[in-house]
Order: structure tokens, then sequence, then C-alpha cells
């Protein structure tokens, strides 16, 4: 701001020489210089139809009922991946848009698997597996490597077995305008 006071200070210098004209260009030239450098002309960002934005990103809920890698094969088909959740408040939103279409809170695919090492973690977008919701990941009978969320009472995190068929939540980026 002190830049663009400096320019005010200008015009005023060049309209007493009788410079009008050159004191409108450079400040015009210099509004726009400073509009782009700080971004004020920002692309609005959006979902595309039939998704939700949450957190930044485009989630939709598909009701199909599938094993965890049809479903997230289904997902990349979108341009997107089985879900990933990376706070409390994300993961009940996305519960709440499970809710509003479904009317209940069924159990669901995201996209958290520890199919190449038991124990360790990974979501199928490649992000940090840095949030875990309540729940217990017990690898029942060494054969349960893939998520599913709303298991049991308090609706929490669950690992299953991967052949089990179940819906899905995609999550993608939105795209600019």
């Amino acid at each position: 701001m002190k830049t663009l006071s400096g320019f005010v200070l200008l015009c005023a210098m060049m309209t007493l020489t009788s410079a009008v004209g050159k004191c409108l260009n450079t400040v015009s030239s210099f509004v726009v210089a400073w509009r782009q450098k700080n971004h004020l002309s920002k692309r609005s960002v959006t979902c595309p139809p039939a998704w939700t934005q949450i957190s930044g990103r485009c989630f939709k809920y598909v009701p199909a009922l599938l094993p965890w890698a049809q479903a997230e094969k289904n997902c990349q088909s979108m341009g997107a991946n089985l879900a990933s959740v990376h706070s409390a408040d994300e993961y009940h939103n996305i519960q709440m848009l499970i809710a509003k279409i479904t009317h209940g809170f069924g159990t669901t695919w995201l996209g958290g698997s520890d199919c190449q090492k038991t124990g360790i973690w990974l979501w199928s977008d490649g992000t940090r597996f840095n949030y875990r919701h309540c729940g217990k990941f017990d690898n029942f009978f060494w054969n349960q490597h893939c998520l599913q969320m709303n298991y049991g009472g308090n609706k929490c995190w669950d690992d299953l077995q991967c052949r089990s068929k179940r819906p899905s939540v995609c999550a993608k980026k939105p795209y600019q305008r």
C-alpha cells in the first residue's frame, strides 16, 4: 500500500504539470499489476454436478455395492480416488453427505488400505494417513486390509476384507473456472 500511496502522490504531481493522460495510464498499469501480484482476480473453484465440496475437495457418494478395488477403479474412472479423510470435521461432513443421500449412516468404503504391509495404512490418493477416527484395526483372521466407515454403534472406522461389497465415497480436487 505504501507503493500505491507513492503512485497517487506521483499522479498528483503529474496532474499539476498537465500530464493527466500519462498519470492515468501509469496508475491503471500499476493497479492491474498489483491485482495480478496479489491474486485478487482468483478463479472460482467448483465441483462438478452431483459432487459436494468439503474441505476444498469434491466428494461423491456412490451407492453401488462393490469390493474395495472395484470401488477404487470406479472412482478413478471419474478422475477421483476413494476418499481420504484428514480431520474429524471432514469425517463428520462426509457422514452428513451420506446421510443426506441415504437417510442413514451405512458402512461405506474409504480409500484406506494396509494391503502392502499389515499395520501400515495408506490412502489410495497418495496423501499422508495423518488422521484416524475411532475404531480398531485388528486384521481379524489376517485378512482385513481395507477401510470402511460408519461401523458399529459409534460409527467408527474398521478394517474389513477387501472382497466385501460396500457403497463408497470418492474424492477429487475441484476444477477452476
